[in-house]
């Protein structure tokens, strides 16, 4: 096993988390790209819309569209500019297409996050005023700090019209794009929110116990399912195998099984005492396999984060959490971005929310 083994499994891997198949049918939200805009709604029907800035833009603006379901469900659109050290008070001046943006052409004041991004939160006459320009205009043009910014439209009406579908908001007077008579009362309320009760479980186990379970763990696998992770002694120095006690006596085991340049697999399985002929994958809802892509079991919280990166700088791909519930692990979040387009993850359309209590 070596390169070929890593791919056979990353792609597939990759592929289910672009594409958001990371839960199972009946409880998923789902994602779709519009031309330069791409939109997702979670399990709530929570939904968001993003432009997608160009791959090779040096300079990074993107308009983000929130509302969650329901017939009260207001929307939220804000702009963010990337740059360099950015100091508050700040503006931005706005075009659409050639015509100065809110009318009358006033920069608009832009709060900081981080030092490095500029946003602006449009006031619910602006939003209107924008989403219904999008019809005509093409772009939206911002200046801030001497550098310019263009963000597409393209797409946008679309993305906001399968909102408005996927909310039960067409034709009604709440709908963005596609209004009717139909009264706000008329909008379906979203689902419940699921609540997930996770575990909380010991610390992880001591390297040299672990380090044992692991070989002995490999030691059947290659016996009985030789397929079921790389073994690779170079990678696993720098990548050890753990361990950590969960209740009723088993431990989940998290095993080395490949690295590429900016993504490491680990595969999961559970293990009563050291019955090793026992094993068994961890089940992940809507993940063919039990390997997960940079990912770690926090005990405390009794959950394994994930973050599969599409490429090497993290602006697409999949990332979200599965809870120990004390028979299984359950997924509790997800989001995922299958456009490599200079979007942070913080950003990326939430596919699955809940809430997690955690017990020990």
């Amino acid at each position: 096993m070596g390169t070929l083994w890593f791919l056979t499994r990353l792609v597939p891997l990759c592929g289910a988390m672009l594409l958001a198949a990371m839960v199972p049918a009946s409880a998923q939200g789902q994602s779709k790209t519009f031309r330069d805009w791409t939109a997702g709604c979670d399990n709530l029907r929570s939904c968001t819309a993003l432009s997608l800035p160009d791959e090779t833009a040096q300079t990074v603006g993107y308009l983000r569209l929130e509302r969650p379901a329901g017939p009260g469900g207001a929307v939220s659109l804000s702009l963010k500019l990337t740059g360099e050290k950015l100091k508050a008070p700040l503006t931005i001046g706005l075009k659409l297409d050639d015509a100065p943006f809110p009318a009358g052409g006033k920069p608009l004041a832009a709060g900081v996050e981080d030092g490095e991004t500029a946003r602006i939160v449009f006031s619910e006459v602006d939003t209107a005023a924008l989403i219904a320009a999008a019809r005509k205009a093409s772009r939206l043009s911002a200046t801030l700090a001497g550098k310019t910014y263009a963000i597409s439209l393209a797409g946008s009406v679309a993305a906001m019209l399968w909102i408005d579908e996927q909310q039960g908001r067409l034709n009604t007077m709440t709908a963005l794009i596609r209004k009717g008579p139909a009264a706000a009362s008329t909008v379906p309320s979203p689902p419940a929110l699921p609540v997930i009760a996770a575990r909380a479980t010991g610390p992880a186990l001591a390297d040299g116990t672990a380090k044992a379970l692991g070989a002995a763990l490999r030691k059947h696998l290659k016996a009985s399912d030789p397929d079921a992770c790389e073994d690779d002694d170079r990678g696993a120095r720098h990548n050890p195998d753990r361990a950590w006690p969960l209740d009723g006596g088993r431990k989940l085991i998290g095993l080395y099984c490949g690295a590429g340049a900016y993504n490491i697999l680990t595969g999961y399985w559970l293990v009563t005492g050291d019955a090793m002929a026992g094993a068994r994958k961890v089940a992940f809802a809507g993940n063919d396999d039990n390997v997960l892509i940079n990912s770690d079991y926090t005990p405390e919280s009794g959950q394994i984060g994930y973050f599969a990166k599409g490429r090497g700088i993290g602006d697409c791909g999949g990332s979200g959490n599965y809870a120990w519930t004390g028979s299984d692990f359950a997924l509790t979040a997800l989001s995922a971005m299958g456009e490599c387009r200079q979007l942070p993850s913080d950003d990326w359309p939430v596919l699955f929310r809940s809430e997690v209590k955690v017990t020990k």
